[in-house]
Parts: structure tokens; C-alpha cells; sequence
């Protein structure tokens, strides 16, 4: 018996899926069938996305909210949409593109119709994620030009610093302790000696 799936994906951890996993229930997928990825579209290294290709059977149907869910990479998301299609034989349906599901079912026309759609929303959606990346990188360029500092705050050398280092320097303590005496780690402490 075939089984319907749903495919839901978020860039970052920060983000949400509920607006995707709301979208999969209304159209029928149980909340077993739904298979989840906080990671980038970049590539399908996803722990989920492998169990949900694992899962899928001949017949099945997988539905993904848009193109840009499956993947951000153009080829590789043509080639995951052949292996899913072609050699798994399951139906995709993309709900912001319900035109695409007409097409793979109709004849050679229609399904060459349906390859060329699909490669135009994909390089799209690639184009999106180099903007994205594009956008990102001049953002920061600007920030540290106005002299946003990023990353954590530097740690400022307690007073007892220059007393723990001279008994350091002169082998009455180990790394490790000298690094605990001063509450900080052991590579913290390495690089403060070298300053």
C-alpha cells in the first residue's frame, strides 16, 4: 500500500517548521510521514532526508512545500529529483508548484515540459542562495568597516595573572593548573603567555 510523505526543511537551528509541518497535515500527510532537516539546502547530507529516502517505496507520494525545501543546489537537486522520480518511482508534489504534478503524469511532452520547469525553479532557487551568501558577506565587510567587532569578547587577564605566570615560568605549576587558578581553559592561558 502506498504511503504519502511530507519533507519539511529550515536553514538554521534558530529557525521554525511549524508553518511547513502545518502545510504537510492539511494536505493529508500523517505526522509519522513527516520527515524533518534544520540544515542548509546547500547539499542532502541531512540525517532525515536520508531516513525519509530510505523510506520511500514505489507508488508513494512525497510532498515538499516548494522547490527550494528540497535543495538550494541546482544539479543536485535535478539529480535527487530523477532518483526520487525515475529510479524510486515516486511521485513528488511541490504545493507552490501543484503544476509540476499535472505535468509528470501526462506524456513525454508533458513530462520534458515538467524537466524544464523544474530546471528554471532550481537554478532560481540557487541564484536565491548565492544572493543570500552575496548579501551576508557585504553586510559583515560593512559592519567591521563601521568596527563591529565579531565573535566572543576577548577575556580580559586577571590581577593574579603576572604572579601565577612568574610561578608558571619557573616550573612550580602545570599548565592546567595555572589555567584553573585563573578560571580560564588551558589554550587561553598558552595564549596569553605568548603576548
Amino acid at each position: 500500500m502506498s504511503k504519502t510523505y511530507g519533507y519539511v526543511r529550515v536553514s538554521t537551528q534558530e529557525q521554525h517548521t511549524d508553518r511547513q509541518i502545518a502545510a504537510m497535515l492539511k494536505a493529508g500527510v500523517l505526522a509519522e510521514n513527516i520527515f524533518s532537516d534544520k540544515l542548509s539546502g546547500k547539499n542532502f547530507d541531512r540525517p532525515n532526508y536520508k531516513r525519509m529516502m530510505e523510506a520511500l517505496r514505489p507508488g508513494d507520494r512525497l510532498i515538499i512545500a516548494s522547490i527550494d525545501r528540497l535543495g538550494r543546489d541546482c544539479y543536485e537537486t535535478i539529480d535527487q529529483w530523477r532518483i526520487i522520480t525515475c529510479k524510486k518511482m515516486v511521485q513528488i508534489i511541490v504545493m507552490d508548484m501543484d503544476f509540476l504534478e499535472d505535468l509528470q503524469t501526462k506524456d513525454v511532452f508533458g513530462r520534458m515540459l515538467g524537466d524544464i520547469m523544474l530546471y528554471i525553479m532550481s537554478y532560481f532557487a540557487q541564484l536565491e542562495r548565492e544572493k543570500i551568501i552575496t548579501r551576508q558577506k557585504e553586510g559583515i565587510a560593512a559592519a567591521k568597516a563601521r568596527g563591529v567587532k565579531f565573535g566572543r569578547k576577548a577575556i580580559g587577564k586577571p590581577r593574579k595573572f603576572d604572579a601565577i605566570l612568574k610561578q608558571w615560568r619557573a616550573k612550580e605549576i602545570t599548565t592546567t593548573k595555572a589555567a584553573r587558578l585563573l578560571g580560564v581553559s588551558r589554550p587561553t592561558f598558552l595564549k596569553w603567555t605568548k603576548k
